[in-house]
Parts: structure tokens; sequence; C-alpha cells
């Protein structure tokens, strides 16, 4: 009993206590209680508030506390327990922070009360939980005017259960499957933590910019595969265990291969997850500046600060501006084509568009591409044991991809 009260008292003064930068703590039930639990208390605190009238005030004075136990967590809590090749965990969960810090700011500034449209509950208490997982607002007032992908899958909770299993397992193996592809292009390099480039400076540029440009394609089929993969998982325990409708979970990408411009891709079928929070970091304060230019070139350097986060924790070696430049070319493109419909009167689209999408796409993408293989990104991820079996044939036909471009280079 009297090492409980200790502990107690330990737990007390340590809530809001910010230890020294190089005093990392393994992730344990101690650091649960006075780390990661304060900030998740403290984010579910402000979606209550947001939900009820008269609070905006109230919702200004504790962001600050948000902020500093969000921080707190973030960079005190070692979920890796020191092992480079699990350093993945500490990027998800500070990542997650991040997200939080915006989604409560933005919380904080709205000036009425959050209103849900789809299955109300029967208290704003547990609507807090719903908005505090619902990244994309279904069924809240806050996403209107965010499209949705068209959903095809089973309306009843048992089915649409099995569906996403299925879905998941399938994704999981994908997603295997080119992680074990990305690697056998440079087995030396992106299976070690201090990663190594996609570029091969031996080869000619022609040759080296194709087999960048295939690691790069096989890199997004690979984080197509995660995200679906994750979402699943997500649907699957919303809809059993939480027993949310279905209709609260739809589709989280729409088939971004049949995009046919930046905008579409970009806009509409890549997954729209983090969209709210980069619009609230980077979109709605550039826009007051510079107008609908501001909103576009705004909400993509705001992604490129959060992806450069992810490339900072796994190696800060990697410039800083390496990811900035890579997005806000992506604004460019689509600012392009929103001057080319101004001036011509017609949108870019059809095998016209889908061919400059492309190329747009691997020109810059080789480019964060890189970036995340020289941090590590490919040894820290981790691959689903359901593609084990094909690793094997994936490395055979791989390397004899990899030879031929090496052949026709000689």
């Amino acid at each position: 009993m009297a090492a409980f009260w200790t502990l107690l008292d330990k737990l007390s003064s340590d809530i809001l206590r910010v230890p020294h930068t190089s005093a990392t703590l393994p992730f344990d039930i101690y650091t649960f209680f006075v780390y990661v639990l304060p900030a998740c208390l403290s984010f579910y605190i402000v979606a209550v508030l947001v939900i009820l009238p008269g609070t905006r005030a109230l919702r200004i004075a504790l962001w600050p506390f948000v902020v500093l136990l969000a921080y707190r967590a973030a960079i005190f809590v070692d979920f890796s327990r020191k092992n480079p090749q699990q350093t993945y965990l500490n990027v998800n969960f500070a990542l997650a922070m991040l997200c939080m810090v915006m989604r409560t700011l933005e919380w904080a500034l709205s000036k009425g009360p959050l209103r849900r449209r789809i299955g109300p509950a029967p208290s704003a208490l547990v609507d807090a939980l719903d908005l505090m997982m619902n990244v994309r607002g279904v069924g809240w007032n806050w996403s209107k005017g965010l499209r949705f992908p068209p959903d095809t899958r089973p309306t009843s909770r048992l089915w649409f259960a099995i569906y996403v299993l299925f879905s998941a397992l399938y994704h999981s193996f994908i997603r295997g499957v080119f992680h074990i592809a990305i690697q056998a292009f440079e087995p030396e390099a992106f299976t070690i933590v201090n990663g190594g480039t996609i570029f091969d400076n031996t080869l000619p540029p022609l040759i080296r910019y194709t087999r960048s440009s295939i690691i790069s394609a096989f890199t997004a089929f690979f984080i197509y595969a995660d995200v679906q993969n994750t979402y699943d998982i997500c649907a699957f325990m919303g809809v059993t265990i939480l027993q949310q409708n279905p209709a609260q979970w739809p589709p989280v990408f729409d088939e971004p291969w049949k995009s046919t411009s930046l905008h579409d891709f970009w806009g509409y079928r890549w997954h729209q997850l983090l969209r709210r929070t980069f619009v609230v970091l980077g979109g709605w304060p550039l826009m007051f500046v510079f107008g609908r230019v501001g909103y576009v070139l705004g909400t993509f350097l705001a992604s490129g600060v959060l992806h450069n986060v992810v490339v900072a924790m796994l190696n800060g070696c990697v410039e800083w501006w390496w990811m900035l430049l890579s997005f806000g070319m992506m604004a460019i493109g689509v600012i392009i084509e929103h001057a080319f419909a101004q001036m011509t009167g017609r949108r870019v689209g059809g095998w016209i568009g889908r061919v400059w999408m492309v190329v747009w796409l691997l020109i810059w993408g080789n480019m964060m591409v890189d970036g995340h293989a020289r941090a590590g990104f490919f040894a820290s991820s981790n691959t689903f044991v359901t593609a084990t079996p094909a690793k094997g044939i994936v490395e055979h036909y791989v390397t004899a991809l990899d030879r031929w471009l090496r052949e026709c280079a000689s």
C-alpha cells in the first residue's frame, strides 16, 4: 500500500513536469499515466467543450495546456525502446500529437458548437469520442463540402465487417509485397536505418531516373496499401466493437490511379485523412494574404512540414527543405492547372491530363521518396508477415528487373 501511495504522489508531481530533452523514457504504465493519458484527456475535454455552446473562451484558455501535454508526450515517450527499426512507432505517435494540437486549435477558435448529423449520441460525452476519431468529419457539420468516394461495399453491419476484414488482410499482403520489392532494389541501403538514396549515380541519367521512378511508383502503392490496411482495421473495430454505422466509414481512397489531373488526384482520389489539418495549419493562414493561390500553396506546404517531421525523426541529417520543396511543387502544379482552366475555359483532363499528372508526380515524387529513403524509412517500416511467402518470388523478379536496367546502361 505504501508503494501505491508513493507512485501516486510521484504521478501527481510529474503530470506537468517537462524533463530534459535527453531524458526519453520507455513506454510503460508510468509514462502512460504521466505523459500519454493527460494529452489524450486534454484532447477529449476540448472535444466535449466544442460540442457545447458558450465555451469558446474556455477552449482558448485550455489550448496552451493541450500544446504542452502533447509536446511532452511526443518528445519524451519512447515507443521504440531504443530499437532503431521500431522508430516508426515514435514517428506515428508524434504525428498523432501534432494533428491533435492542430485540431484542438481549430476547435478552440470555432465560434459555434459542432453538430453531428449522422447517428447523434445521447450525450456530448459520447459524441466527443466520435469527434476525436473522425478526422474527415463524416456525419458532422464541419465537413460540409467535402466529397466522399462512392461506396459499393455491403451496408449491413455483419457483411461490412467481413468485407473490411478481408480487405485489411489483402492490403496487408500487398503492402508487404511492395515493401519487399523496394528493398530488393538496394538491399544494402534500404534495409538499414541509415538509409540510402534511390538514385544510382553510376547509371546514365535516363536509366537512373527510370529506375528511381519505378521505386517511387512502388512506394506510392506501398503507402496506398498501408493506409488502406490501417483504415480497414479501424473500420472493423468501429463497426464491431463500437457498433458504429458502416456509413460512418466511407471509402478512404477513390481509385487514385484513375486520376486525370493533379487537382483530381490530390483533391479527391488520394486519401483526405489529414486534409483538414493541412488546411488549418497552412491553407487558411496563407489564404488571408494571397487568396486562392495562398490556400493551395499553404495546404501543400503544411503537408511538407508534417512529412518533414517524419524524415527528421527518422534521420536528422536529411535536409529540412527537401519535403517543403517537393510538396511545394505539387502546389505549383495545381496552380498551373487552375491558371490553364481560367485561360482556356477547360479543366485539365483526359489522357493528356493523365500524362501531365504522372510526369509531374514522378518528377517531384522522386524527390519525396528519396528524402524518406535517405532517412531510413524503408528499414523502419513494419512489413506484415503475410508477405513472407512471396518474399523469394518478389525478390527474384525485382532483381531481374534491376539487372536488366543495368544491362541497358552498359
